[in-house]
């Protein structure tokens, strides 16, 4: 493993490139925000919203995807009270146990900016099956629930006709990734990794047909380019902290008084459903990474915490996987706690992971010991 110089990410991280200087890609992006002229690209996003804004006011003139995170609460100001569009939400739900912070942010979206919200419940029986055989196979325990995320919205923009359809981030350019340059088109969104395609034949049994993935198919080609699909944070300075300040001043709530997570130093990113953490935890087994490397880097990069503070949240944060977590999980489906880890197990890479005298996991070059 190799480490930014400027942060903390590593070079497993998939997709992800590193300069002539040993500086990531994502470190690369933020510099450049420094140069990019903000005020020509809030005009393009005017006359992108005067395009798609209807004339008569019962109509919606765009679809926002939400979870009702603190990105959520950002794009939805911005486009409803900023740009002044009347915007449909769209969510997805996962079905496992929430959050008092989840259930509050959800309802307070639509009560704080006064907007209907759209909500799909996936079949519980088939994302059992689908998690289970997900997580076994691939380490993928969500990817049922992220990829109706990435796919349902166009659908209902297709079935309503609104044709813009307004994200967050481009996460594979923002925060590294396969895309080398920034474009504003969210088309080619579901390509970036997070739920890239599974083959239906793999999934497929007696228990899962066709119709219960039939919503993870997205709309075909000729469908989705009548779709205008963007990203908010090509035309706005995007700032994952600075959204977050913003949504605790708008009502969101986060985890500070509810639950202290084990695996990560921060408070308000991923906070609806304990269980849904696994997913993010596994990049850790798979990649030598995980959560707290994505928050010190993304902390690094705002100017918050130095290099050498978020080395220190790397090695005391990283590895851990967060028991109520656990718990949560395997509740959920129905694991054993031993079934479980000797789950995980499976994932461990060797080329990056030895075990230690105790029979733990530990990195075999820990950023801790490369500088």
């Amino acid at each position: 493993m190799k480490f930014c110089k400027k942060c903390v990410m590593p070079d497993t991280r998939p997709g992800i490139y590193f300069n002539e200087k040993g500086i990531c890609q994502a470190c690369v992006a933020e510099e450049q925000k420094e140069q990019t002229d903000w005020d020509a690209r809030l005009k393009e996003l005017k006359q992108l919203c005067d395009k798609y804004r209807r004339k008569d006011e019962t109509k919606f003139d765009c679809i926002i995807p939400v979870s009702g995170g603190k990105d959520s609460h950002y794009q939805v100001y911005f486009m409803k009270e900023v740009m002044g569009m009347n915007p449909l939400l769209v969510s997805v739900e996962d079905n496992l146990e929430m959050t008092d912070a989840g259930k509050n942010n959800i309802r307070n979206i639509s009560e704080r900016f006064g907007c209907h919200i759209i909500s799909l419940k996936p079949n519980l029986k088939a994302q059992k099956y689908i998690m289970k055989k997900t997580f076994e196979k691939y380490g993928k325990p969500v990817w049922f629930t992220e990829r109706l995320i990435y796919t349902y919205p166009l659908h209902i923009a297709i079935q309503l006709n609104i044709p813009l359809i307004v994200y967050g981030e481009n996460i594979s350019y923002e925060y590294g990734g396969t895309d080398r340059l920034e474009v504003y088109s969210a088309r080619n969104q579901i390509n970036n990794g997070v739920a890239s395609d599974i083959d239906y034949n793999e999934l497929i049994d007696e228990n899962i047909t066709l119709a219960d993935l039939s919503l993870c198919t997205p709309p075909t080609e000729d469908k989705v380019a009548k779709l205008e699909p963007i990203y908010l944070s090509y035309f706005v300075r995007w700032n994952s902290y600075k959204n977050y300040i913003f949504s605790k001043r708008n009502g969101f709530m986060d985890l500070t008084h509810e639950w202290q997570r084990e695996h990560t130093f921060e408070t308000f990113d991923q906070i609806e459903t304990p269980a849904y953490l696994i997913h993010p935890w596994l990049k850790y087994p798979k990649f030598g990474h995980a959560t707290a490397t994505d928050y010190a880097s993304k902390y690094i990069r705002y100017g918050l915490i130095s290099r050498e503070e978020g080395i220190e949240l790397v090695r005391k944060h990283d590895h851990k996987l967060d028991q109520k977590s656990v718990e949560s999980f395997i509740d959920f489906l129905g694991y054993s706690t031993t079934e479980f880890y000797s789950i995980i197990d499976e994932f461990y890479n060797e080329e990056l992971f030895m075990k230690n005298q105790f029979e733990e996991w530990v990195l075999k070059k820990p950023i801790w010991n490369c500088n």
